[in-house]
Parts: C-alpha cells; structure tokens; sequence
C-alpha cells in the first residue's frame, strides 16, 4: 500500500542487516590485523587495524542512525568523519614512532595476513554497495569500506616489496598512505554532512517562505 510505510521500513532492516554483519568482520578483523601486526613490527598492519576500527564504530553510528531523521543521518556521519580523522592522526604518530625507533617487518606475515583483510573488506564492500544511494550514513560507510579495500592492497604490495628487499621503508610508507587514506575519507564525510545539513536548511527555509 502506497504511503505505508512498508518499503522504508524494510530498506531500513535491510541496511541494519548489511550494517550488523560488516559490523562483526570489522571487529574481529581488527583485533586478528593488531595482534599479528605487533607481532610482524608492520606499521601498515597496525595502520590498517585502526582503519578496521574506525570502520568498526562507524557501522555502529550507522546503525544507530537507521530510520532517524535526516538530521540524525548527518549528525551520525559527523560523528563517523571525527573518528576516521582521529584515529588517522594516531597512525601518523606510530608512523612517526617506527621511523625515527626504527622496525623490523616481517614481509611473508604481512602479504598474509594483508590478503585475509582484503578477502573480508571485499565482501563488506560488496554489501555496502548495494545501499550507497541511501542516506549519508550509508554514503560514510560505503566510502570507507572502499577505502579498506585500497588500503588492503597496498599491505599486501608492501609486504612483498619488504620480503624482497628486506627494507622497512615500504611497511612504513604503506603505513602513512593509509593513514592520508583515512584522514582524506573523514575529510570528505565532514564536507558531505556539511553539503548535506546546508541543503537540509535552505529545503527548510524554502517551505517557510
């Protein structure tokens, strides 16, 4: 029945479902990348660890976000960009950290551990994409999954390239693309809530008048 209110609700179950499920992935793949990421010396796995839990809060805001209010939607992604940002600034500093203490990266881990994140972000990217046209929760969150993606291959790339070479220079630039990677995705979330909550007002406004 038109106007009933039946579809919104089911796209909101929906999304809660995709939300819950990556949700979980996220978590345990970012205590499996830290532990093994301490354990390796890898800068890019610990980097990419972080990034598992940013993501790991920002489905959480999302799902939080579900079926509120437009506002609510964009106060969630606020929230969602301040964390990324947060938690990119805490890698450039164990970035800082290892270049100036120095590393020991064990590349073949690395390589491993690197293609299980991109397994799993790749399913997550794979449901989150099937509601990026929703609100700019969902918006959030589909960019940052793709971010993890990036983020995965380039662990992997570094990986081989400290197993070859035997240096500790890619692990530690890997470390700091990640960290511009997630620092560049909260950016881009603040402008879009931004963009977002101007055009909410000005709608408002227009009805007023």
């Amino acid at each position: 029945m038109a106007g009933c209110g039946c579809e919104m609700k089911a796209q909101n179950e929906q999304e809660q479902r995709t939300l819950w499920v990556v949700l979980w992935i996220n978590a345990l793949m970012f205590v499996f990348e830290l532990l093994l990421g301490l354990w390796a010396h890898s800068t890019g796995l610990i980097a990419d660890s972080l990034d598992m839990l940013a993501d790991t809060s920002v489905y959480g805001i999302g799902l939080y976000a579900i079926g509120r209010s437009a506002l609510w939607q964009v106060r969630a992604a606020r929230v969602a960009g301040v964390v990324e940002v947060i938690l990119a600034v805490l890698v450039l500093l164990e970035v800082a950290r290892k270049w100036l203490y120095g590393s020991e990266p064990v590349g073949g881990l690395m390589m491993a551990v690197g293609l299980v994140a991109l397994c799993a972000n790749y399913y997550c990217l794979t449901r989150i994409a099937q509601h990026k046209q929703g609100g700019v929760h969902m918006r959030a969150s589909y960019i940052f999954s793709k971010n993890d993606v990036i983020a995965n291959a380039g662990v992997i790339l570094a990986g081989v390239l400290v197993w070859v070479t035997g240096s500790r220079y890619p692990d530690l630039v890997i470390g700091l693309a990640i960290a511009l990677l997630v620092l560049r995705g909260g950016w881009s979330i603040l402008r879009d809530t931004q963009t977002e909550q101007t055009s909410g007002s000005c709608s408002a406004n227009n009805r007023s008048v």
